[in-house]
Order: C-alpha cells, then sequence, then structure tokens
C-alpha cells in the first residue's frame, strides 16, 4: 500500500469516528506530542515494536491535524525537504547535525 492510501484511510478513519468533526487541531497536535513520548519511551527501552507503534501513531496524528488544517501531510514533508536539501553541515560527536 502506497503513502498515499494509507494516508485517506486515516482520513477516512478519522472521519467515521467523529475524530475530524469534534476534536480540535490542537488536540491533535498535543495527541502527536504524547505520542512522540511514547515514541521516546520505547526509543529508551530499546523497544523495536514500541518504536514502529511510536512512528505510525504520530504520522496518524499528523496526517489528522493536517485534514483539520486543510494541509496535505506530503506537501508539508516536501517543503520541508526543500527547504533542507541544500544545506551543507556535518554530524558532530554527540549526534548533533552543525550547518556550515
Amino acid at each position: 500500500m502506497t503513502f498515499e492510501e494509507l494516508e485517506q484511510r486515516v482520513r477516512e478513519w478519522a472521519f467515521a469516528r467523529d475524530i475530524t468533526a469534534y476534536s480540535t487541531p490542537q488536540a491533535q497536535l498535543l495527541k502527536a506530542v504524547e505520542e512522540l513520548g511514547e515514541l521516546a519511551s520505547a526509543e529508551l527501552k530499546a523497544n523495536n515494536e514500541g518504536r514502529i507503534d511510536g512512528v505510525g501513531d504520530v504520522i496518524v496524528c499528523l496526517i489528522i491535524y493536517c485534514q483539520m488544517w486543510n494541509m496535505d501531510v506530503t506537501k508539508c514533508l516536501a517543503h520541508a525537504y526543500n527547504e533542507i536539501k541544500d544545506r551543507k553541515g556535518k554530524v558532530v560527536s554527540g549526534g548533533a547535525f552543525v550547518k556550515e
């Protein structure tokens, strides 16, 4: 299944459960942050299943957030990529990326 197909299924799932009707973008953003916390917990525990679940849950929340603002999550990703694609720099000890 493609990303676009999965995104559409998430949108339909959220609509069928009245999330888009009764939730708010702010609530979805907070839910994404909560799920990101669960992902961080899975990372600290080296729990690969938790990592997979956490990444998926964050993406679901962001898809719904974008839907509520009439934004396309793929376009948001493309925008971010276009911002970073020409950046120069390198990762230093400790894992931080330092721009030139």
